[in-house]
């Protein structure tokens, strides 16, 4: 059984990851919310306005009272930079699924992989995940990137298992590590 903590603050060597807050709103809506090259692969399309970022941050905003409510900002010298999130969780199971979005200007500078190895330590330490999953569209490899970075197996392709806001049928990479991979010697390391 999973014990959730909500959005605790957890930092990494650059980044804080903290929950977002209504100030941020103008800022996600002019980093990632409203950039069609961020959200192309995402469950959801850009945000058309900024007041559509308000309303979604709103809601965040009030879900933070939920103990299993998981959404952070990464925080960047002041600025947010992107978003991490747990998208799915299995209480029966023990399985957390995170998913994640970032500003084109701090793609491909390892920010992600870094607040995703935080955000899995906190899930297997904290919250008592046993298997962390993401899943991505197979078009998007950066985020695959992240994965494999995090020391996640993959697992194979789930075809057209997502209809995009595009009206794209998109092959989806499924991802995954499990609590005892990170205690587990490598083989050749005993």
């Amino acid at each position: 059984m999973m014990k959730h903590q909500g959005t605790v603050v957890l930092t990494t060597e650059r980044l804080t990851l903290r929950p977002i807050t209504q100030d941020d709103a103008q800022a996600m809506f002019d980093t990632w919310a409203g950039d069609a090259r961020v959200t192309k692969y995402l469950t959801w399309g850009p945000h058309k306005t900024a007041e559509v970022t308000a309303r979604v941050v709103a809601e965040w905003v009030k879900c933070y009272e939920q103990a299993d409510f998981y959404q952070w900002v990464l925080d960047h010298d002041g600025k947010i930079i992107g978003a991490i999130s747990v998208v799915r969780l299995d209480e029966r199971s023990n399985v957390a699924e995170i998913g994640y979005c970032m500003g084109v200007a701090a793609w491909n500078q390892g920010f992600m992989t870094e607040a995703a190895k935080a955000v899995i330590a906190f899930l297997f330490n904290e919250v008592g995940a046993n298997r962390i999953v993401i899943e991505h569209a197979v078009k998007n490899p950066a985020s695959g990137r992240v994965a494999e970075k995090c020391g996640m197996t993959y697992e194979g392709t789930k075809r057209e298992a997502f209809l995009s806001a595009w009206g794209e049928y998109l092959d989806i990479a499924v991802w995954s590590l499990l609590k005892r991979d990170r205690t587990t010697p490598a083989k050749g390391s005993e």
